[in-house]
């Protein structure tokens, strides 16, 4: 034997969706109910567990045997719910993903619409989303079911004979996926990124619990009070209706586009009096500071943490880790001067003296929410990222020289961007600094081909830049940058020669190559990014343009539009992720448990006294791939998880 493809089918009361596999697997009643497999490509065999048939010994041995390959649309479900099962932990090594092998491709992270994509004999049966509600979760008691909370096989035979027959279609149709992907197969190199990735997800990280219970507690106990107010302020029924609210504002004279933060923000700079007051109740009341929170308490599993908080290749483009349950890559800021204080009061539950203390609870919640995750008792987090990893990365691929000299002294590169746009020296709080913020926004904004629209939408108004002002900052910064923009136009060029003639073209040491109708771009580290049935089309300025199939906007596959500073944006961010992942895995081999990971930042839980230079030292060990990239890495300790 050298592979297996499995699926399993399962049941538990817990919502698998909001609390994620690892809360699902230790509720008391779950339990395995199918389960299918094919050893080499054969025949699926379906064992029906709910019938007293038992997996064979052969195949329990397999699923911890590291040199025979598991496979499974989704694996981590598989092997974790398998771990429950047998009650004891199946170690990722050994265990392929084909759902990540898909999104290698650039192809769907949902077996149904990758069955659909690649045009498989043998498609994902309809029924199934409607057997799996019936048979897999909790169903309403009702006078027509006999009160019962559970559908069981003998409540509907003819249904769970369908049940069967979906459980070993897609063993089928995952066995077909592999066929079709099996001449590109997935780097061994990322095979082993994706075990660490599921280490660290097994590993989960520990939640204040005291604090969650209290922040949710007492957004509740303000979430009330700033209701009561609104309601003595206006007399409405329910204050926190957008359409009663938005009547009683005409009422008062003041027309609102809608309620939203940015239309709430703009009209608080012309009201006053009771509209003023009752507008920023409003601001209080939209904040979603507890949801995280809540999300925290779903996921919990017994042991006192979360897991499974990050999705490998989440990003199917880059192969960037996306977040989960708690979406740990978008929390919220936090910029308080006394965060450890505020955090104390939350946990002591002193809830009137943070309210004396603080002008809006709700911010004071929100800017918590990274504090909830904690460290165990002994050890610290070692917190370290990558500084402006995206800016190195492309001034080290485009050879701009000027930046290349900013970043090996380690200096600020919005100073130096506005110095080379103005032509005068700009240091931070001293000589011409009020520059530094225009530098600032320009590099955030027009890296991958950006212009007056891309500033607009970086808040460049808000920070005080005039409209007139805007092209001559494109303009300025394209000036300083000549190789960055010559990098834009030749990735175009190579892209395009190499679509239209099916050649390998390359550029930068960037390689473009043609397979089986998809169009590769080989990164410095040697992981490719994939753009399926890609051509060349024309564009709404009727220019010639690449297309190619994938996910869009609307969560659909459909036909996309690229150019060159868009695949220099994608070349960019996926390097930098590949950094990442190489610093993960060195840290890993150093032994340093690294507990989450948010965008370029590593979260190391380490027992108090190690060092944070060392840690520093081996995130900004350059790979033999990227020789002559300017990296560096600067980090913190804390006994929670905060933004420094």
């Amino acid at each position: 034997m050298k592979q297996i493809s499995i699926d399993i089918e399962t049941y538990s009361s817990v919502n698998l969706a909001k609390a994620g596999v690892y809360r699902y697997t230790a509720s008391d009643d779950f339990e395995l109910l199918l389960f299918s497999y094919s050893i080499d490509e054969g025949p699926v065999k379906v064992i029906d567990l709910t019938q007293g048939e038992t997996i064979p010994q052969e195949i329990i041995n397999v699923l911890s045997d590291q040199t025979v390959i598991k496979s499974a649309f989704n694996a981590q479900f598989e092997r974790v719910c398998l771990s429950a099962f047998l009650g004891t932990h199946l170690k990722p090594q050994g265990w392929h993903c084909s759902m990540v092998w898909s999104a290698t491709l650039g192809l769907p992270l949902s077996l149904k619409t990758v069955g659909i994509v690649l045009g498989l004999d043998k498609q994902k049966i309809e029924e199934g989303k409607n057997l799996v509600r019936y048979f897999c979760t909790p169903c309403k008691p009702t006078q027509t079911n006999h009160g019962r909370t559970r559908n069981l096989p003998y409540h509907n035979p003819a249904k769970w004979q369908l049940f069967k027959q979906y459980n070993r279609r897609d063993v089928e149709v995952e066995v077909e996926i592999n066929q079709k992907l099996a001449r590109f197969p997935v780097q061994e190199s990322e095979w082993h990124n994706y075990w660490l990735d599921q280490e660290i997800n097994d590993r989960g990280i520990m939640l204040d619990q005291q604090l969650v219970t209290n922040a949710i507690n007492c957004d509740q106990s303000f979430r009330q009070k700033y209701l009561d107010e609104a309601h003595d302020l206006t007399g409405l029924d329910n204050p926190n209706s957008p359409t009663q609210l938005k009547e009683w504002l005409h009422d008062q004279g003041v027309d609102i586009p809608s309620l939203a933060k940015a239309d709430v923000a703009s009209a608080l700079k012309s009201t006053t009096g009771d509209v003023r007051k009752v507008l920023l109740l409003r601001q209080q009341l939209s904040k979603s500071s507890v949801k995280k929170y809540t999300a925290m308490q779903t996921a919990l599993c017994p042991d006192g943490r979360v897991h499974g908080l990050l999705q490998f290749y989440g990003a199917n483009r880059t192969g960037r880790w996306a977040g989960r349950l708690v979406q740990v890559q978008n929390l919220p800021r936090n910029s308080m001067p006394d965060l450890k204080e505020a955090r104390q009061l939350i946990r002591s539950n002193n809830q009137d003296i943070l309210g004396l203390l603080y002008d809006s609870v709700p911010d004071v919640l929100s800017q918590l929410i990274r504090t909830a995750f904690i460290p165990k008792p002994g050890c610290q987090f070692y917190v370290a990222d990558f500084s402006a990893v995206e800016a190195r990365v492309i001034a080290w691929l485009s050879q701009e020289q000027w930046r290349q000299d900013v970043f090996e002294k380690n200096g600020d590169i919005y100073c130096e961007s506005a110095s080379q746009m103005f032509h005068v020296p700009v240091v931070k709080h001293g000589i011409n600094g009020h520059l530094r913020q225009k530098g600032k926004i320009a590099e955030l904004a027009l890296g991958y081909g950006g212009s007056v629209g891309a500033l607009k939408a970086m808040g460049a108004l808000n920070m005080g830049v005039k409209e007139e002002e805007l092209q001559p900052l494109v303009d300025m910064w394209r000036q300083a940058s000549p190789n960055i923009v010559q990098f834009w136009w030749d990735v175009d060029k190579a892209a395009m020669d190499c679509i239209k003639q099916h050649l390998d073209t390359e550029t930068h040491g960037i390689c473009f190559k043609y397979r089986s109708g998809c169009f590769f771009i080989f990164l410095p580290s040697g992981r490719r990014i994939c753009y399926a049935k890609p051509k060349i089309g024309t564009n709404r300025f009727g220019n010639e343009s690449i297309t190619y199939e994938g996910i869009g906007p609307t969560k659909k596959w459909e036909r996309l539009e690229t150019y060159g500073a868009k695949l220099v944006e994608n070349i960019v961010q996926a390097t930098s992720r590949d950094l990442l992942a190489n610093a993960m895995q060195n840290l890993n081999k150093a032994g340093y448990a690294i507990v989450m990971h948010i965008h370029d930042e590593v979260v190391i839980k380490a027992p108090k006294g190690t060092s944070l230079e060392k840690i520093e030292g081996i995130m900004a060990t350059i790979p033999n791939w990227a020789k002559g990239l300017k990296l560096n890495a600067a980090g913190f300790i804390s006994d929670f998880y905060k933004k420094d």
